[in-house]
């Protein structure tokens, strides 16, 4: 965001974009209660929340566009495996749900025949703070594994006896002080560790930018929300070559209404930048993005420009 921001200012030297890094729930909570013009999420508003949002935005409530993909990298730091892991989705669950204990369980063997496992214990990490990363990794669980049995939220399931640190370079640097360890991340911050390749289908598929775009070409609208919404239903299963299910969409989300003009046009500004070729090589430079395709650009561009003063 902080990359957005900056080349937004270099453009529109006359605006001001203050931008407060609480994560994708203090965001919208923010947001809701009125206290940002717009907000970044890893994760898109529930139902509940675009009902609430009508309350200051007016009757078609807020709308998100997609301002970058990135895949959620699983990954971890054992002494003697330097190498990608392969693991199904109900391996991962289990893993992370505690059911797995060990580093050499029959489990990951079955996927890494030729790997020597160490009998090091797993010590799983996951972030304190409520977090999109964390409902979109939950959500994989959730959907891809038929083994894990806790709610869908931003916040990890307290059931769970576990590690946790705030914010992504949190679970990043604890994960990496810590041999045995396994988090989940955004795949651009999580430097010298050690990644998981998922399986889909009959192949295990390393996440990449492009990877992660492929499981999103495959999904579909969320529907019932603002007309000119486009937040997206993930497809979590899917059986596509070469897709990476664990991924997320991080949206900007706007009001359709604002009280005056100089915030609406200050967020329209804001949102096109984002979304135009300039903002996401912007992104990709900062960050690893994938950039949004020119298919999802043009669709937000119209989003955007549905926004209305209220009377």
């Amino acid at each position: 965001m902080t990359a957005w921001t900056d080349g937004f200012t270099s453009v529109a030297p006359d605006a001001q974009v203050n931008y407060a890094s609480v994560g994708s729930g203090g965001g919208r909570d923010g947001f809701l209660g009125g206290e940002y013009d717009f907000a970044g999420s890893d994760a898109a508003m529930s139902d509940e929340e675009w009902e609430s949002s009508q309350e200051i935005c007016g009757p078609e409530g807020a709308f998100h566009i997609p301002s970058y993909i990135s895949p959620v990298a699983v990954a971890f730091n054992v002494e003697g495996i330097d190498e990608t892991l392969n693991l199904d989705a109900d391996t991962i669950a289990s893993i992370f749900a505690g059911e797995i204990s060990n580093w050499d369980d029959e489990a990951i063997a079955e996927h890494n025949p030729d790997l020597e496992l160490p009998s090091t214990p797993i010590s799983v990490v996951h972030r304190a703070d409520d977090s999109g990363t964390t409902e979109n990794f939950v959500d994989y669980l959730a959907t891809a594994s038929d083994v894990w049995d806790y709610e869908v939220s931003g916040e990890w399931p307290g059931e769970i006896a576990a590690e946790s640190a705030q914010q992504t370079s949190g679970v990043v640097g604890l994960t990496s002080e810590t041999d045995g360890a396994i988090t989940y991340a955004d795949a651009s911050q999580i430097g010298d560790l050690t990644t998981v390749a998922v399986q889909v289908g009959e192949e295990y598929v390393e996440y990449s930018p492009e990877a992660a775009s492929q499981a999103v070409a495959s999904s579909t609208p969320v529907e019932g929300q603002a007309s000119n919404n486009m937040a997206y239903e993930l497809d979590r299963r899917t059986d596509e070559s070469g897709a990476y299910p664990v991924v997320l969409v991080s949206y900007h989300i706007f009001c359709n209404e604002y009280p005056d003009q100089e915030t609406a046009d200050l967020a329209m500004a804001f949102g096109e930048y984002v979304i135009s070729e300039d903002g996401q090589a912007t992104a990709e430079g900062a960050a690893g993005n994938a950039p949004i395709s020119d298919e999802l650009r043009d669709g937000a561009m119209e989003s955007l420009s549905a926004i209305t003063v209220s009377e």
